[in-house]
C-alpha cells in the first residue's frame, strides 16, 4: 500500500476549503496590524478578540484535521480487521460523494475479492465549494460507477461489505442518509 504523507490529510483539507483560510489569515493579520498601531483601547480590544476567534478556527479546525485525517488510526486501517471480524469477505461496494483517496488502497489490501466504487457526487445535491474542489483536483478513479446516494446499480444482497468512509457526511439531511443506509442494507 503506498504510503500516506505526514500532513497530508490535513493539506488536503486546506486546499478544498482555502478560501476560508485565506479569509482567516486576513482576520489575523488585520487583527494583529489593529492591536499593535491602535492608540484606542477599545479598538485594540475588538482586534484581540477578531485575532483569537480567528485563531481559533483557523488553528483548530486544521489541528482537529490533522489528528483525524494524519494522527489516528483512520488510514493505517488497524481497526478494519476487528470491524470485519466474522464478515464474508468476497464482494465490496466502496462508496463516496466526490473525493476518493482510498477505495484503491483497500481494493489493494483485499486482493482477489469483488471490488465496486460508487461515486454518489451529484452537483445539484453537493453545492459546496469544497466538495467541487476536491472533486476538480482528484477526478473519479478509472471503474467509477456514478451512482445516486439513494437507488444503487446492483442487486439486494450483492456485497458482503459496503463501506461509506468519509461520503455519508457530505448527505446533508436526515432523510439522505437514512436512504442511503437503506440502499447499503439492501
Amino acid at each position: 500500500m503506498s504510503e500516506r504523507q505526514p500532513w497530508q490529510g490535513m493539506v488536503a483539507i486546506a486546499r478544498f476549503n482555502w478560501p476560508f483560510y485565506a479569509a482567516g489569515g486576513g482576520v489575523l493579520i488585520a487583527s494583529l496590524c489593529g492591536v499593535l498601531l491602535s492608540v484606542l483601547l477599545s479598538v485594540k480590544l475588538l482586534c484581540l478578540l477578531a485575532f483569537a476567534g480567528s485563531a481559533y478556527f483557523v488553528f483548530g479546525s486544521l489541528g482537529v484535521s490533522h489528528l483525524i485525517y494524519d494522527r489516528s488510526d483512520l488510514y493505517r486501517w488497524r481497526w478494519l480487521e476487528r470491524a470485519l471480524r466474522g464478515a464474508r469477505l468476497e464482494r465490496f461496494l466502496f462508496c463516496h460523494s466526490g473525493f476518493d483517496e482510498t477505495s484503491s488502497e483497500l481494493g489493494k489490501k483485499f486482493g482477489s475479492t469483488h471490488w465496486q466504487v460508487f461515486d454518489h457526487f451529484d452537483e445539484s445535491l453537493l453545492p459546496e465549494a469544497s466538495i467541487q474542489r476536491a472533486r476538480r483536483l482528484f477526478p473519479p478513479t478509472p471503474g467509477t460507477t456514478r451512482a445516486p446516494f439513494d437507488h444503487w446499480p446492483v442487486e439486494s444482497a450483492a456485497a458482503d461489505v459496503v463501506f461509506g468512509l468519509l461520503a455519508i457526511h457530505e448527505l446533508r439531511t436526515e432523510p439522505q442518509r437514512t436512504a442511503w443506509f437503506a440502499e447499503a442494507k439492501r
